[in-house]
């Protein structure tokens, strides 16, 4: 994952972080709180006017991530995953809850959940799930492992909020899961 940090934020942007953070500053279970960002973010995905130019690029080598927007206070932040045909996350949980938006193709989702084994834990695969342009969906941990790819045949564009500060950590993801996979 390549990732940069915005040049400027668009009108419809500035929008969208004025009504997370109406919904954050309530101070709700993270389950509720992913719940109705994700109802905040959906009326704007697929807008022309949410991101720059800029902000759509990829990387031919790794899913870019572009910060939009991160809380002063760290409560919440606002990001723009790009991914070229193919390109995937690992295995993965959140260090907080997190909303995830379709803005432009389609990504592939597959969950996973823990489950003790007689000698070591192991993943196993729950669902698998396709988000389409418009599609929202949201979770908080525990119980959020998953990977993520783009699974149409161009550019797909997702924005994502999370309930951490990720320009301070670099990423949203807690733990990367290399146990074998049933």
């Amino acid at each position: 994952m390549t990732t940069t940090t915005p040049a400027r934020t668009t009108t419809r942007m500035a929008a969208l972080v004025s009504e997370i953070r109406t919904v954050v500053a309530r101070g709700l279970a993270p389950d509720l709180t992913a719940y109705l960002v994700g109802e905040r973010l959906a009326p704007h995905l697929g807008a022309s006017d949410l991101l720059t130019a800029e902000q759509q690029e990829g990387d031919p080598d790794h899913y870019r991530q572009h910060i939009l927007h991160a809380e002063a206070d760290g409560s919440f932040s606002v990001v723009a995953l790009v991914w070229m045909p193919g390109q995937e996350t690992c295995i993965h949980d959140h260090v907080s809850w997190c909303v995830a938006g379709v803005h432009q193709g389609e990504e592939s989702e597959r969950r996973y959940r823990l489950a003790p084994g007689a000698d070591a834990a192991r993943l196993v695969a729950t669902e698998d799930v396709v988000n389409a342009q418009g599609e929202v969906c949201g979770f908080a941990p525990p119980g959020d492992i998953h990977k993520v790819r783009n699974s149409c045949t161009g550019k797909a564009i997702s924005i994502h909020v999370y309930g951490a500060d990720v320009s301070r950590l670099g990423s949203s993801i807690r733990r990367v899961y290399t146990l074998p996979v049933d």
